[in-house]
């Protein structure tokens, strides 16, 4: 696994080597510079994990330096903790309003600035996980969830979640309209995975595809509760005249019109009961096949993996 790398400007000398050797100690890839406007030229040819920054700088100041960071769309989203050694509120609330994540008052506890640090990654990354249409963590956290379930050994189920006719809706309403009803299934999925007991885990994939994951004893009243709920709530996204006709007019791939029925839900899921899994890939690969078979059926169906032989 590479190190996550981290690029810490101040120009005072004593203090960066003293940041460097103990941010190389925690296993940090760690480069200084002690000159900001140089700092600036550095991070366009290659983008730190994140930047310690001293507020106090000559020629661009930390404070500046961390607005034109913010500017630009390249390095609006990178992880910046400032520096400062006047424990003064007005010197924090101006680097804050200025973007930076977090601020360590000089002199500063090494243990505390590892753990700022450890923190403000740790919460980038969760943040670049999650879908912008959602807000539900992506494929990277999806994966470790059910990895976690395969090593820890207690009975789980993971469900995948995909939305029938989706294309068709989408091509005949266009995407902002196609957008409503992935958000729509992204709330009833929400609600009804954080009314189980224990909560169940809820990811997106992209698209309209979805990945739960529970206890096997959830699955059953878990995705009907999903499917009524969209079903019912999904009329109200569509046209009045296409809902009571049933169906909406959309061109296919030949250019051809065809007549395509309201959005229904296909849910595969794969059961650790019903096999042994090694890995969250080949659960994943279960679900997914899982899925197609759902697919093959009419409406809305859950098709869940069995053991052989039953």
């Amino acid at each position: 696994m590479t190190p996550e790398r981290i690029l810490v400007v101040d120009d005072d000398v004593d203090i960066t080597r003293f940041i460097e050797m103990n941010l190389r100690f925690e296993g940090y890839e760690v480069v200084v510079i002690h000159d900001s406007q140089e700092a600036l030229t550095q991070i366009q040819r290659r983008r730190p994990d994140l930047v310690l920054l001293d507020v106090m700088m000559p020629r661009l100041d930390g404070v500046e330096l961390t607005r034109r960071l913010r500017a630009d769309p390249a390095t609006a989203a990178l992880p910046i903790i400032m520096l400062t050694a006047k424990a003064l509120t007005a010197d924090t609330v101006i680097g804050l309003a200025a973007g930076a994540d977090d601020y360590v008052i000089k002199p500063f506890d090494t243990l505390e600035l590892v753990a700022r640090i450890r923190s403000t990654l740790r919460r980038h990354r969760q943040v670049r996980e999650l879908s912008p249409l959602t807000g539900l963590p992506g494929n990277t956290r999806i994966l470790t969830e059910i990895a976690d379930r395969v090593r820890g050994g207690a009975p789980f189920a993971v469900c995948y979640l995909d939305i029938d006719h989706f294309k068709s809706v989408n091509d005949a309403y266009g995407f902002a309209r196609g957008d409503e009803f992935i958000s729509l299934l992204a709330r009833v999925a929400r609600e009804a995975t954080t009314s189980c007991t224990p909560p169940a885990f809820l990811g997106h994939i992209g698209g309209d595809d979805f990945i739960v994951v529970c206890t096997p004893e959830q699955v059953p009243q878990l995705t009907e509760r999903v499917i009524t709920a969209f079903e019912t709530e999904a009329r109200a996204l569509y046209d009045p005249a296409d809902l009571e006709r049933g169906y909406v007019e959309a061109t296919d791939r030949r250019g051809e019109r065809q007549r395509v029925g309201v959005v229904t839900l296909s849910i595969g899921v794969a059961v650790s009961t019903s096999r042994r899994f090694d890995d969250a890939r080949s659960v994943v690969t279960v679900a997914t096949k899982m899925k197609q078979i759902a697919k093959s059926h009419p409406g809305s169906y859950v098709a869940v993996d069995r053991p052989e032989g039953e």
